[in-house]
């Protein structure tokens, strides 16, 4: 069996759309610009560095819809799939997740942005499975602001993959994997598939990816 993966952010979207999100509550007046913005970029600063604390980060990305209770963050949720997600979606984007569904592999999105953010966005992409952080959920059914499980980011994502793997009754070299990736921070993860694909990547991981042979793909060549 060929397996897919697909980092989101940078990847399959032009933008960031956990950075975005948190833009967005901020837009509607869910949270204090001026402590919001100076947080949110802290910690996107942190992720880019690769020393992000994924459960500080979780807590803060998720504490606005906490507060609002589902029926509101899901109505923001829909707006922002409308007025921020959707302009984001490239068709060389659609082409290429069509490309592979096409050929009848398995294709998922492998996500360090949260369920919430990111199922939706899956969906619009025509992706059916998605691995994303899981959002552990209280006695009411609602989020908590605590991660379930291991969290889908560096390591995490292979940890994660190897778990769907197990759930269909498979093992790593059962398949033939191919990962399409922006950051560093997904390198355990190119490391360890068969098809490491550097995509729009950031300096460091391009030179990283020469280096090595790896293939490179600039998806957005005209993206600002």
């Amino acid at each position: 069996m060929k397996v897919t993966l697909f980092d989101l952010d940078h990847t399959l979207l032009p933008i960031d759309s956990d950075y975005a999100w948190g833009e967005f509550t901020q837009a509607i007046g869910w949270t204090d610009p001026a402590t919001f913005k100076q947080r949110n970029d802290a910690f996107y600063e942190h992720y880019k560095a690769g020393t992000l604390d994924v459960h500080d980060y979780v807590r803060f990305a998720t504490e606005a819809i906490r507060l609002q209770g589902r029926p509101a963050a899901e109505q923001a949720r829909r707006r922002f799939m409308q007025e921020v997600i959707a302009p984001a979606i490239r068709p060389e984007a659609l082409q290429l997740v069509r490309r592979h569904q096409d050929a009848g592999e398995r294709v998922l999105i492998v996500t360090a942005t949260n369920e919430f953010v990111t199922e939706p966005i899956a969906q619009a992409l025509g992706v059916g499975e998605l691995i994303a952080v899981r959002l552990a959920r209280g006695p009411d059914g609602w989020i908590t602001g605590e991660i379930d499980g291991v969290p889908s980011m560096r390591a995490g994502k292979v940890d994660r993959v190897g778990q769907w793997l197990a759930a269909q009754g498979l093992a790593w070299d059962q398949v033939e994997t191919t990962f399409y990736s922006d950051s560093m921070n997904d390198l355990p993860l190119l490391e360890r598939c068969d098809h490491p694909v550097a995509t729009n990547p950031d300096a460091v991981l391009r030179s990283l990816a020469t280096q090595r042979g790896w293939r490179i793909l600039d998806l957005f060549p005209s993206h600002p």
